[in-house]
């Protein structure tokens, strides 16, 4: 077991740390104030794409810093898992950060999926403008009127009908519909099968978003933010009606292919919460030495040193964790590494929560303002925390593994 950085891993999140720090983080906060107005009440058909967006992503681009997450060197560097988690951790600094990288989601999740289990007319057609950026993606799993975290509970179904699969359902919290970009989504479904067991009856199936059938019923705010101009969508399928052919894989293979994707994506996910909280505490250190109450600096006052001290200890202890779990995932494949990626899901975004909110204690007032990213980044972790399957259900996956350890199955 190595995670000493491969020299091509170390030049990357080299470059990746400089690219953020000289042409990112100067302009974010005047990037995000600029499109807060965007949101008001939801209406995500006047949301626009800042042109500095296009103007940073083709800087990015030029630089080679692109698709870093695909380990396929058609479509970028080609890093493993591993090499990836420690640009992945540099772009954690800013929530601007992974989209002008090509390395947001859900299209880093979608494009592996598409790359992985998609037909050679699919990779055509969705993946290839989607690895270059030209267009943007959403993925459709959890639904409104059902208990979410058991993904056997869907009700939407996509049924095979003589050539055509037709589509029905209810999906919310579909991240990046409100996106002016985005042009098609993953629907991941019910397809009922009386010869197959639980968990080969689910399909995902490629659906263009200007199908007919589709209504995009309204944004979701996150802790009052819209997140304009991606959003979070409830989305309703009416009979839409799609050729047998946009099914990935072919149907029964939904829950087959969700590990394939989530493994890395949580990878993703983490080492990008581990960045944020080391932001978070470069905050928390400056403004506690920057600022004096009853004659000291304050982060000598009230214990604030040993908070210091515990943040430094839970982003190093998330860091090992999540790269052991890279380290098992490119050595083992997803379901080797089940348990870890389980752990670092429940692990990082728990951590990010606690350092942000210390280092929000320590900012006082301007600590729950948007003066600094810290709401931002509290509002990351507290969702992380339900997003890809609650703390609950990856708890419950560890347990498994280790009862499995002692000859109990159940």
């Amino acid at each position: 077991m190595n995670f000493e950085p491969t020299p091509r891993a170390k030049d990357y999140a080299q470059r990746v740390r400089a690219f953020i720090r000289q042409h990112i983080l100067p302009v974010e906060h005047e990037h995000w104030e600029g499109i807060l107005g965007q949101g008001h009440l939801g209406d995500w058909t006047q949301w626009k794409i800042p042109a500095r967006v296009e103007e940073l992503k083709a800087r990015a681009k030029a630089e080679g810093l692109w698709n870093l997450f695909l380990p396929d060197a058609a479509y970028g560097p080609g890093l493993s898992t591993m090499e990836y988690t420690l640009s992945a951790e540099e772009t954690g600094w800013s929530l601007m950060a992974p989209e002008i990288f090509n390395c947001n989601a859900p299209d880093t999740g979608n494009m592996e999926v598409i790359w992985k289990y998609g037909s050679p007319e699919q990779k055509e057609q969705w993946l290839k403008p989607l690895a270059a950026g030209e267009i943007r993606s959403v993925f459709f799993m959890t639904e409104p009127d059902v208990a979410s975290s058991d993904a056997t509970n869907m009700q939407a179904t996509a049924v095979v009908e003589g050539n055509e699969v037709v589509l029905n359902g209810k999906k919310w919290w579909s991240s990046g519909v409100g996106d002016p970009r985005c042009k098609v989504g993953i629907f991941m479904a019910h397809t009922p099968n009386a010869d197959a067991d639980r968990h080969h009856q689910h399909s995902m199936v490629l659906v263009p978003l200007d199908t007919p059938g589709i209504t995009i019923k309204r944004m979701l705010p996150v802790f009052g933010e819209w997140d304009e101009p991606h959003g979070h969508g409830e989305v309703h399928f009416d009979n839409v009606r799609l050729p047998v052919s946009a099914f990935i894989a072919g149907p029964g293979k939904g829950f087959e292919i969700a590990q394939g994707r989530l493994g890395p994506g949580r990878i993703h996910h983490c080492m990008r919460c581990i960045g944020a909280a080391e932001h978070a505490l470069e905050l928390m250190i400056k403004r506690g030495m920057s600022r004096t109450a009853f004659k000291k600096p304050i982060l000598n006052l009230g214990g604030n040193r040993e908070r210091v001290a515990e943040a430094r200890l839970l982003i190093d202890q998330a860091r090992l964790l999540t790269l052991h779990a890279a380290w098992k995932l490119d050595k083992l494949g997803p379901m080797g590494a089940l348990s870890d990626v389980s752990a670092i899901k429940v692990v990082a975004p728990n951590m990010l929560q606690k350092v942000v909110d210390m280092a929000i204690q320590i900012h006082g007032g301007a600590g729950v303002s948007r003066d600094v990213p810290l709401t931002a980044f509290f509002n990351q972790a507290r969702s992380l925390r339900l997003a890809d399957g609650p703390d609950e259900v990856h708890k419950g996956v560890i347990a498994r593994v280790e009862l499995a350890k002692h000859g109990f199955f159940k």
